[in-house]
């Protein structure tokens, strides 16, 4: 709610800003975008107290409002949304263009193919990557990993490294004979 009067803290004799519905300190724009942005910055914007420091009462988004810039209160509410799932378990949309922040329900680790309340895009809750239609985790892990396999052995291709008999350890040549001696055996 607006105000005319002095700011409680610049005392300017500007429009000023009631930030709280429990206490009648009246703020400048100024003075209110500032304390604001200054919680935001800090990570503490989950409940922002009054500026007043003698005031134990908190500053209300929707009052706050109109003295703060379009960019500024949304941040806070996204902030404040956040806060209150402080200690729940959160997922994440996977896909880059989304990445909604989306509240687990209890404490069923079962739970795998989810739908983005955003985007409507599937995803699964538990590898948190867009839905691998057709396998379950465990064979999508699998399929995941023999990919990265495949990658690694034709670097190691590219490269001329060999592997350690014994170990399996891949081994790059920098000087020397074609010998390997196993680092399991020889403690290094």
């Amino acid at each position: 709610g607006q105000a005319q009067g002095p700011c409680s803290i610049c005392m300017e004799p500007l429009d000023t800003h009631r930030g709280g519905s429990a206490c009648a300190h009246a703020f400048c724009g100024a003075c209110l975008e500032g304390h604001v942005r200054a919680k935001l910055e800090s990570g503490r914007a989950g409940a922002v107290g009054c500026l007043d420091a003698a005031c134990a009462g908190t500053l209300d988004p929707e009052l706050c409002r109109a003295a703060l810039p379009r960019d500024l209160f949304e941040r806070w509410c996204a902030a404040l949304c956040e806060s209150m799932f402080a200690g729940a378990r959160r997922t994440y949309c996977p896909f880059p263009d989304c990445s909604e922040m989306m509240v687990a329900d209890g404490d069923d680790d079962t739970v795998t193919q989810s739908e983005c309340q955003v985007c409507r895009r599937l995803f699964c809750a538990q590898c948190r990557v867009p839905w691998h239609a057709g396998a379950d985790c465990a064979a999508y892990r699998h399929r995941d990993t023999a990919r990265e396999d495949a990658m690694l052995l034709e670097m190691a291709a590219g490269r001329r490294w060999r592997r350690c008999s014994r170990c399996q350890f891949f081994v790059e040549k920098t000087d020397g004979c074609l010998h390997i001696t196993c680092r399991l055996i020889d403690g290094g």
